[in-house]
């Protein structure tokens, strides 16, 4: 039996298969778990309580973890420790989630993926590795475009009083949270940006306000403006992306791609089918 997860700084999502029936799969939820956030210890108490009851550890003999902030040897430990005391019979690789982006949007063919979910990331692929990445900084002081980015401009006009149209009343009665609460959250609690990027929705939810829609936009302007376009050749590419904002934002992502001279490929939510996909194709042809 083999795993193979794409892990997010929210939700990590599991494929479980044998690959003598790699059509038999079992797929799963957990937390996600970005190293920069959350140590060993807390992976495994928290996959001791979400792995499901059906699933025999002792059996799993493979596990293909890509994960969030899995970019350092540091945060790859972090991970590869939990992951081999979870699963003690298994050989574990751990890598980045761009990567797992990349060989779901590209397969084994080079070209440009990007990330725009939680937080943000991009990079060239050359159908393998990952050969040219820009960093985005994390939600501190980057991730343009990113669940975390738009939620931050949300809350920062909310706890200034400057939502128009209604929203500021709509913000307040949706989540019920003052100044002082927010402050206690971003500042105090563990996993700010998880707590950011949950406020995406409600731009979502009120997509059919411009001050909504123009905040969408204005991250997406950004994410071009300070990642993409500084690839060399950027426009020789298409523009192909995996995420929960960047698929239910797409019209506005594709639009903004295309103003800067890339043609749109594929736009998707969650990597892993097409993760698991590639996979078994790289089995079948060892």
């Amino acid at each position: 039996m083999i795993l193979i997860a794409d892990g997010g700084s929210t939700k990590t999502s599991w494929c479980q298969l044998d690959l003598a029936d790699p059509q038999q799969r079992v797929h799963f939820n957990t937390e996600g778990y970005n190293p920069y956030f959350i140590d060993t210890a807390g992976i495994v108490a928290s996959l001791d309580q979400s792995l499901p009851d059906t699933l025999n550890r002792q059996a799993v003999r493979e596990v293909s973890y890509y994960g969030a902030g899995c970019s350092t040897q540091q945060n790859v430990a972090i991970v590869e420790k939990a992951m081999r005391q979870v699963f003690p019979l298994a050989n574990v690789f751990v890598g980045h989630d761009l990567l797992a982006s990349a060989r779901a949007l590209l397969g084994n063919k080079p070209g440009f993926a990007a990330i725009l979910g939680t937080g943000t990331n991009s990079a060239i692929y050359d159908g393998k590795d990952i050969t040219h990445n820009i960093d985005s900084l994390g939600y501190f002081l980057g991730d343009e475009g990113s669940g975390s980015w738009i939620g931050k401009r949300l809350l920062r006009d909310y706890m200034r009083g400057l939502l128009p149209d209604g929203l500021q009343e709509a913000f307040r009665q949706q989540y019920g949270l003052d100044n002082e609460q927010i402050f206690d959250r971003v500042y105090n609690q563990p996993l700010p940006n998880r707590f950011l990027a949950s406020f995406s929705k409600f731009a979502y939810d009120h997509n059919n306000v411009s001050y909504c829609r123009d905040i969408v936009v204005d991250g997406f302007e950004a994410f071009f403006k300070n990642l993409v376009i500084q690839y060399p050749g950027y426009q020789n590419y298409s523009f192909n992306c995996v995420g929960s904002v960047g698929y239910n934002f797409r019209d506005a992502l594709a639009q903004v791609a295309r103003a800067h001279g890339m043609e749109v490929g594929k736009i998707i939510r969650s990597p892993i089918d097409s993760l698991v996909d590639y996979h078994v194709e790289m089995a079948a042809a060892e």
